[in-house]
């Protein structure tokens, strides 16, 4: 007996220098990381403020070289010395304007000019009055680049002060519109992304967190996970913006920052969910970093690249924006799970039970740790499996039928921003009295030798009110337009020649675009090689690639979704019935939105991009809570058999799921914070499915549907024919 209590007590000695040394190296690795991520926050943080230094809003910039709209603004850029965005100063009187006012409204033309940020190598047009002699308009050409909120601002301030003492009638307002207005305010929309974006976000998951762990540190510890991947995400992000790798939007710019807090938090809550499971059959804390480890980092890796992936597959998208958002998104994603998977286990293996204060989690027996409610949801799901799934496979059903409603051709220019704008004002108030597309011109580039057809053509198509020749007369100062009206001889470049026509209806609108598709057919059968441009034409090659891209990306992301699946999974059944799913998931989100979007909220309807990144983040980020399902279901089946499998591993992560969705749908939420109309649409449909996903999805149809097939949700893998499991058992004794 003494010799045995020798042998134990040495083996107990060695168990216990053994779990010494093992701590010893957590503790050195932990504290390398936390070394290595304050660093990372140290340069990245600061890197946040400037990242609008580096981002572009202006939508000719998002189509492809290819496109036709885009070839036309080459051509364009080559009959001035410098690129240049049309901005329409708008004087509106309440009186008609006597021939003295008109007089002194030219010295506001030589002002406008004189504005920082105004093209000096082409003119200001104007005073242009109205036919119903109640308003002026001046065309003042606003340099591209950065500076072009700012230019807006001063023409705006110059306007505004010229009206106040220059004796026009009491009730005369003045207004900057066109391009260049749009895009001053389009950027003024995203100024939030920088700070209010992000406060809301981490103030959102914060409430959650404390409220799912009834703790004032974890909640700390997990968000600060969250923003040292942000950190380091906006590094590279603006390192490769500034190198002209890819190209950052306000829009990418603020979905990078949900993203990241919204992964990093779900990461984090499965960790934290297997390491306060360790600690309960454990009593030294790096032993339970390491078990949590084992247990999170097949499904972390797994989930995280599948998203990635996903997001990736973006790439193959004709519009620049998207293809931007691809990489960017990865990266973000990318620093999600490394922050995860390094900087959290550090600061919990830190911080021991002492992270869960005042709640530290306390040893507990072996399977005592599941919830009444997941117990008794998974009791009916073993009870009547069939009638579970197939009730849940009909809500889904029927949510989707709202997809017949859906409009995602597109929306007006107007539209998009939902917040007040002078630009979109004015724009109402220059359709008051001049034709409703002055100030968007149409951009016509043809051939010299067919010039003369072709112009006749432009000046003869239905909905055209007015064209001209850009002429040869160098551009200086501000001219009159009948003095611009009497240039004969146009201004040649390269054998091409630039014509200038006006819509009749507005640019934005659907009769516009009309406008430009026929007379894209007219001059193409006239004059091959004419090329037709400007806003409009603009808006309308953008929403043909974002169509054109919604049925090329969507195959390559399901088919990448489904590899990686069968990968993690081992068979070929579950991942495309886990693949089914998702897409019933997306067409029941993208359902239900369209009815809110058209009786709730009254959009004029939704650009033509919202349905493939509604598609793109739903079915990837769908994918994650399956993974973190099914890796466990999996593990549980390979102790328990299939069918006792799925109710362990429900049970076991139906909460830390749960959870995950809310956080997530939160952050997207915060998304409305921004008064985008595409960022707002957005927020809604990944909000909305993320929370149908994880209540209805991953918590009755998929383990439902999986307990009705049993071990065959396996094949062909080992698992669907192992004779040893207890589902066979089970068929054996029943028989």
């Amino acid at each position: 007996m003494e010799v045995v209590r020798k042998g134990v007590g040495m083996m107990d000695k060695r168990t216990g220098t053994g779990q010494r040394s093992s701590s010893r190296w957590w503790l050195a690795g932990a504290v390398l990381s936390l070394v290595a991520w304050i660093v990372v926050g140290g340069i990245g943080g600061p890197t946040f403020g400037k990242l609008s230094e580096v981002s572009s809003n202006d939508q000719s910039s998002f189509l492809p070289a290819s496109a036709e709209s885009t070839e036309a603004r080459e051509w364009q850029s080559k009959f001035t010395s410098s690129g240049s965005v049309p901005a329409v100063v708008l004087i509106e009187s309440p009186e008609k304007l006597s021939p003295v006012q008109l007089a002194r409204l030219a010295s506001l033309g030589t002002q406008l000019s004189a504005v920082e940020g105004v093209s000096h190598s082409t003119s200001t047009v104007g005073p242009i009055p109205s036919a119903d002699g109640k308003a002026a308009q001046f065309i003042v050409p606003v340099e591209e680049g950065s500076g072009v909120k700012g230019s807006i601002q001063s023409l705006r301030a110059k306007a505004t002060d010229f009206a106040a003492g220059a004796a026009l009638a009491a009730g005369t307002t003045t207004y900057v519109t066109g391009p260049a207005g749009f895009l001053a305010d389009l950027v003024s929309a995203f100024g939030g992304i920088d700070g209010i974006l992000l406060f809301a976000a981490l103030g959102a998951v914060l409430v959650i967190l404390l409220a799912v762990y009834r703790s004032v540190v974890l909640p700390f510890v997990v968000l600060l996970t969250a923003v040292f991947a942000l950190c380091g995400s906006i590094l590279v992000v603006f390192a490769l913006a500034k190198a002209g790798t890819i190209q950052l939007t306000g829009q990418s710019q603020g979905i990078l920052s949900i993203l990241v807090v919204g992964s990093a938090t779900d990461y984090a809550l499965l960790f934290v969910a297997r390491y306060r499971e360790a600690l309960g059959h454990m009593t030294n804390k790096w032993s339970a970093v390491g078990r949590a480890y084992k247990g999170s980092f097949e499904a972390i890796l797994a989930s995280g690249t599948t998203v990635a992936l996903a997001l990736l597959c973006l790439l193959f998208s004709e519009l620049n924006s998207n293809r931007g958002l691809g990489p960017i998104g990865a990266i973000g994603i990318g620093f999600s799970m490394v922050a995860s998977l390094t900087l959290l286990p550090a600061a919990l293996g830190l911080l021991g039970r002492s992270a869960f204060w005042p709640r530290t989690p306390r040893k507990v027996p072996a399977n005592s740790g599941i919830p009444r409610g997941w117990r008794l949801l998974a009791s009916i799901i073993a009870r009547r499996p069939r009638a579970v799934w197939l009730g849940a496979a009909a809500v889904l059903v029927v949510c989707a039928a709202g997809l017949l409603q859906l409009q995602a051709s597109g929306v007006p220019q107007s539209a998009l921003i939902l917040s007040k704008s002078e630009a979109v004002d004015g724009q109402v108030a220059l359709g008051r009295h001049y034709p409703a597309g002055a100030g968007s011109p149409v951009v016509v580039v043809a051939d010299e030798k067919a010039a003369a057809a072709v112009f006749a053509g432009v000046k003869a198509q239905e909905g055209i009110s007015d064209a001209s020749m850009v002429a040869a007369q160098p551009d200086s100062g501000v001219r009159p337009l009948a003095e611009a009206a009497m240039d004969t001889a146009p201004l040649v470049r390269d054998g091409r020649v630039l014509i200038n026509a006006t819509l009749s209806s507005e640019a934005d609108s659907a009769k516009a675009e009309q406008t430009i598709a026929a007379l894209r057919l007219k001059l193409h059968d006239k004059a091959p090689g004419t090329l037709v441009g400007g806003t409009t034409a603009t808006a309308v090659d953008t929403n043909a690639s974002a169509q054109s891209d919604l049925w090329r990306i969507i195959p390559i992301v399901l088919a990448v979704i489904l590899l990686v699946l069968m990968a993690l999974l081992r068979s070929v059944l579950a991942p495309l019935l886990l693949i089914g799913t998702v897409v019933l998931s997306y067409a029941a989100a993208l359902g239900v939105s369209a009815w809110v979007f058209n009786h709730v909220f009254g959009f004029p309807g939704a650009d033509a991009s919202v349905p493939l990144f509604g598609f793109v983040f739903l079915v990837a980020l769908g994918v994650d809570y399956n993974i973190f399902l099914m890796t466990r279901v999996r593990e549980e089946s390979k102790l328990d058999g299939t069918r006792d499998g799925i109710l362990k591993g429900l049970g076991a992560t139906g909460g830390v799921i749960t959870s995950a969705g809310v956080v997530l749908a939160a952050t997207f939420a915060a998304l409305g914070v921004i008064p985008i109309l595409f960022l707002a649409q957005i927020s809604f449909i990944v909000a909305f499915g993320v929370l149908l996903d994880t209540t209805i999805v991953r918590s009755l149809l998929v383990p439902a549907l999986a307990y009705d097939i049993g071990r065959r949700i396996w094949w062909p893998g080992r698992l669907a024919r192992d004779p040893a499991s207890k589902d066979n058992q089970r068929a054996a004794t029943a028989s």
